[in-house]
């Protein structure tokens, strides 16, 4: 196992025990070493989220659909990080933005 999949494997740890803070700290090292793992920009848009930073959750749930534009998981994913983001702010136009994701993770399963 690569350190890179091994220090994931440890925040995935840090998520499971609820401590956001050190798991953000963790994953934003694995960011800075690698862009391009985009299990860490989903995790960062899972845990941003579960802390109620949602421009950050965001973000890393867009980038994680640029690294991987025909998965249609993270499409999936991003549409969840949209609806929990208006969740959060009751801002509207994250509901269209949601649909608009999950209808693209639709298209590509066929």
């Amino acid at each position: 196992m690569s350190d890179i999949h091994a220090a994931y494997s440890e925040v995935e740890k840090l998520i499971d025990a609820e401590q956001y803070e050190q798991a953000i700290d963790g994953l934003k090292k694995i960011v800075e070493q690698d862009e391009s793992y985009v299990l860490a920009h989903l995790a960062l848009a899972r845990v941003y989220t579960k802390t109620g930073q949602h421009a950050e959750a965001i973000a890393h749930g867009e980038k994680a659909c640029e690294l991987e534009p025909n998965d249609a998981f993270n499409f999936t994913a991003l549409s969840v990080t949209y609806q929990r983001a208006w969740a959060g702010t009751q801002e509207q136009r994250y509901i269209q933005l949601a649909e608009d994701a999950m209808a693209k993770a639709r298209m590509m399963e066929g």
